[in-house]
């Protein structure tokens, strides 16, 4: 038994409504049980209540023991002077409030079936605690609640690109390649792309953009790549441009060591990866102002298909020369940063200009882009959820990440439908 079980039980009115009295007899009738307070003070405010007749509207404080009053020193905080009700499993105390006026007390009375059902969920061992009984969920609710998810998702990431458009003075083609930046690094590069992004403006790029072998040089040098004595012409040659415009625009690079090889494949190695960003911004002005205008998905894949230079296509690190290949942007890739880069970043701009078209052309994107594939993602498959598109893949991250994982059953949707089961045999499989 927790308080947030019975919090539960009272916001979704699952108690015995009929005869309700209170500990001392008062006829009680609930007509409004307020509004759940997730924040510090009483757990729902501005309820409706009538005692004996008379109408009351205050707040609720819900409790397991009422002693608990006192432990918590409710009685020395003057947020609770307005509760009319106080809620408990259990009274082993009377309570007084407002200089001796005594609270009254109702035992919140439902069906065990509930209780059974919630600590089945809690005491799970499984992937997610409803994996057994997550397909008995109405489609229409796994729907809806995914809508809810899809939302959260992209609003909490759309908090991240604030921060960088803060920090980049509202800029939102400086903020768009930084967010871009850090996803050509996936996930072992990630960092090290963002500062790459961080410290080579792309106010200065844009100066050279005309010079695919220009921003090369800027971007490998930044990167700490062109230290090193290596023979080859190539490599000679950016070192010696990089000298010449590090000095000019008063460079600092980044250390080299922070970029990571190891059991990367070598078309992910961040030579690669920094050669296809040189490509794309050597091949893309006003990047973001390209991205707000692609209505399709296949508009957004042709933006970001381009080729690296001639030197790449035999090379995957420096001096070492391979086989002939194009190492264009691979079609998962480029799903992966329209997701992670491209939406977020458009999900926000939408928020702030308060634009509801560009939000729809978000969801829409997401609805046309195949579901990303991870442990993840494979895991929900194999409970019976369809994931088709990256709209499902990044709700049920969501959800796995910020409530399954956090065993917050009582909030997610699909833990009260399954809560609320009134035969338990479906959730004792």
């Amino acid at each position: 038994m927790t308080e947030e079980f019975l919090q539960f039980i009272w916001n979704h009115k699952l108690f015995d409504k009929q005869n309700l009295y209170s500990t001392k007899g008062d006829r009680i009738e609930v007509l409004d049980v307020g509004k759940q307070n997730r924040d510090a003070g009483p757990d729902f405010f501005d309820a409706r209540i009538q005692i004996n007749g008379v109408l009351w509207a205050g707040n609720v404080e819900i409790h397991i023991k009422s002693s608990l009053w006192y432990q918590h020193n409710h009685q020395q905080n003057s947020s609770y002077d307005n509760v009319i009700l106080h809620v408990v499993y259990e009274e082993d105390i009377d309570v007084t409030i407002n200089e001796g006026r005594k609270l009254p007390c109702l035992l919140l009375k439902f069906d065990l079936n509930l209780l059974e059902n919630y600590n089945y969920l809690m005491h799970s061992s499984k992937w997610i605690p409803c994996y057994d009984e997550i397909t008995s969920v109405e489609k229409f609710f796994v729907r809806n609640w995914l809508d809810r998810m899809i939302f959260e998702r992209l609003e909490r990431k759309s908090e991240d690109v604030k921060k960088v458009l803060e920090l980049n003075k509202n800029s939102w083609e400086e903020t768009f390649y930084q967010v871009l930046a850090r996803y050509f690094g996936m996930r072992v590069n990630a960092d090290p792309f963002q500062q790459l992004a961080q410290v080579l403006p792309l106010k200065i790029l844009a100066k050279q953009k005309n010079s695919l072998f220009q921003i090369e040089a800027l971007l490998f040098g930044q990167a700490g790549m062109l230290f090193d004595s290596i023979d080859d012409d190539y490599y000679i040659k950016l070192q010696s441009e990089y000298q010449f415009l590090s000095n000019k625009y008063k460079l600092r690079p980044l250390p080299a060591h922070r970029w990571k090889w190891l059991r990367l494949r070598p078309g992910n190695f961040p030579t690669i990866r920094i050669a296809q960003l040189a490509a794309l911004i050597h091949n893309s002005s006003a990047l973001f102002s390209k991205v707000l205008a692609g209505v399709e998905v296949q508009d957004l894949m042709r933006l970001f298909n381009v080729e690296v230079s001639v030197y790449w296509k035999t090379h995957y690190q420096f001096g070492i020369e391979s086989k002939f290949q194009n190492k264009n942007l691979g079609k998962m890739t480029i799903h992966t940063i329209l997701i992670n880069a491209v939406v977020p970043c458009l999900f926000c701009y939408g928020e702030i200009n308060r634009n509801e078209d560009i939000k729809e052309k978000v969801l829409s994107l997401l609805e046309n882009i195949p579901s990303e594939k991870n442990s993840i993602i494979n895991q929900w498959k194999s409970c019976g959820v369809e994931v088709k598109t990256a709209w499902h893949s990044q709700a049920l991250l969501q959800l796995k990440l910020n409530y399954c994982d956090q065993s917050k059953c009582l909030h997610c949707e699909f833990g009260n439908r399954i809560i609320r089961m009134k035969n338990d045999s479906a959730c004792h499989k």
